[in-house]
């Protein structure tokens, strides 16, 4: 085979194996528009919100820095060349390695956790300082000894994830988030139809976490006997070396998403300091903009990571760059019209999603800077998921670390100026711009190294998408504004109407300017398309 027609037939895998990942990841966050919905409607956007997405947070941290994070991207590459040397009987055997260490630790950590937030919860009311006294803080003391195991459960669910990715299956962990959102959608719903005091579900809706976690492992432990990689604990001590080796190769890249998500919790305390309103704003938000992080992103990028973790085995860069390239087309171009409805259409979103029940007209106003920042931000969130394989697959864990530290340490400047006007506002944009410094000083860094062969190519799909993007958006944007904007505002029907003729109305616009300026990547994904059909 040749290496053009090499090239076509990996542009077609990842567009092939991502597409059925960015469905099932779809659907789960159809399901999690009407999680937002329902916590909305129950929680609000005050006190009981901002302790409920605060205790969220913990095991979300764990998960990000252990499950989905630097030990299961380090895995990958490991995984790859010990499969070359020795089959999937050494892969075996490591994972046994792996999964134990990785479950005493779990476990020790959960413990640790839970049993702080347990004496914490009982005392924090005699501690001198008056931040945590407040109802929010001490509630989130309260609720987090019972969610904490979820983290136990989702860890292991990411890292089994990515073995299955490695073995070329990424529907099934994909549709196993469902379940998460299943069950929570589940018990909400129940406080709505029967009225129950906040004494009575917030420990339910707590413990319903980790039990929609433990269904999750289940489903995925069962999917990893079926091919074939599941963990051979009778022989796992012959490979005890590969927990060194992970650890020393994921170390930079854990340190890096610890402090990130530490970066994160930091944002969150800040906007606490703000009020019972900031929380629920960038929260409500963020699950907003997650959407296309997660369909999009997430979900080329686990294709990608393993396209590229094989290349950096058998030592071929430059087809690393070209999928880099093609990554980057392809996520700028799904996701820059997404980050243009966002930013003009917000309002309409937020009213439709989240207003009603304890959820107010203030607490829809105090989100507004926080939705144009953040979808402003859409792209670039995207993108660096898409950056980051390039070097995770090489190994290159420290440089990461590196770059990312030094956005961290930006964001966290930057949020406590710009929180100064902007309140969270502030905190929104300073996370946008510290993705920006990341996504810049790392492109930068493959630039060095001869990886962005094609950066004439990207840099044309964004400046092109972004231009119909916008112009599409601003326009619709200023028709809406002269002629419904009154009548959309006044039922929730009429607001889910008018959102539906938008979509479909800037997602012609969209497709048309694609096409008379001959983007190929309508051409790719439409062909993808036809290849179905047939």
């Amino acid at each position: 085979m040749s290496d053009e027609a090499g090239k076509t037939t990996g542009k077609k895998a990842i567009l092939k194996n991502s597409s059925g990942m960015a469905s099932a990841t779809f659907l789960s966050r159809i399901l999690g528009l009407l999680r937002v919905r329902l916590e909305a409607a129950v929680l609000g956007g005050g006190e009981i919100a901002s302790a409920w997405f605060l205790v969220f947070a913990i095991p979300n941290l764990l998960r990000r820095v252990l499950g989905e994070g630097a030990l299961s991207t380090a895995l990958i590459p490991l995984i790859a060349d010990s499969e070359l040397q020795g089959g999937k009987e050494k892969v075996r055997r490591q994972l046994a390695v792996v999964f134990a260490y990785l479950g005493i630790l779990l476990a020790v950590i959960v413990l640790v956790v839970s049993l702080f937030s347990w004496y914490a919860g009982r005392h924090a009311h005699e501690w001198r300082w008056e931040f945590f006294h407040s109802e929010r803080i001490i509630l989130t003391f309260q609720l987090l000894p019972l969610l904490m195991p979820y983290g136990f459960f989702i860890c292991l669910v990411g890292v089994i994830g990515a073995v299955l990715n490695y073995a070329g299956v990424f529907l099934r962990p994909a549709l196993a988030a469902l379940i998460l959102n299943v069950v929570l959608l589940l018990v909400l719903s129940s406080v709505l139809i029967w009225s129950l005091p906040e004494a009575g579900f917030l420990p339910v809706l707590a413990l319903s976490v980790p039990f929609a976690g433990a269904l999750q492992l289940i489903l995925m432990v069962i999917r990893l006997y079926k091919v074939g990689l599941f963990p051979d604990f009778r022989k796992g001590w012959q490979e005890r070396r590969i927990w060194k080796e992970l650890f020393k190769l994921a170390l930079p890249g854990m340190l890096g998403y610890g402090a990130l998500q530490v970066s994160f919790l930091i944002d969150r305390g800040m906007a606490a300091s703000l009020g019972s309103q900031a929380v629920p704003a960038l929260t409500y938000v963020d699950r907003i903009v997650d959407i296309p992080i997660g369909i999009v992103a997430v979900s080329v990028s686990s294709v990608l990571m393993v396209m590229m973790s094989r290349s950096a085995a058998e030592g071929n860069c430059e087809e690393i760059a070209d999928t880099l390239a093609y990554g980057l087309r392809m996520v700028w171009f799904t996701t820059l019209p997404l980050a243009a409805l966002v930013v003009f259409f917000h309002n309409n979103i937020l009213q439709l999603l989240c207003l009603g029940g304890k959820y107010t007209v203030s607490d829809l106003q105090s989100a507004h800077y926080v939705a144009i920042f953040y979808g402003m931000g859409i792209p670039f969130f995207c993108s660096l998921k898409i950056i980051l394989p390039a070097f995770y697959a090489r190994k290159k864990m420290k440089t990461v670390f590196a770059v990312s530290l030094t956005a961290i340490v930006a964001n966290i400047i930057l949020n406590y100026v710009l929180m100064q006007f902007l309140a969270q506002g502030g905190i929104a944009l300073a996370t946008v711009i510290a993705s920006l410094i990341n996504n810049g000083v790392l492109l930068l860094l493959l630039k060095r190294e001869n990886m962005t062969g094609k950066s004439g190519e990207v840099m044309l799909s964004f400046l092109r998408s972004g231009a119909i993007s916008f112009f599409a958006a601003w326009g619709i944007f200023e028709l809406y504004r002269r002629f419904f904007e009154t009548w959309a505002t006044l039922r929730w029907q009429n607001t889910l109407a008018v959102l539906a003729v938008i979509g479909v109305v800037f997602m012609g616009i969209y497709f048309a300017g694609a096409l008379m300026t001959r983007s190929p990547e309508l051409r790719e994904i439409t062909g993808l398309i036809r290849r179905r059909k047939r």
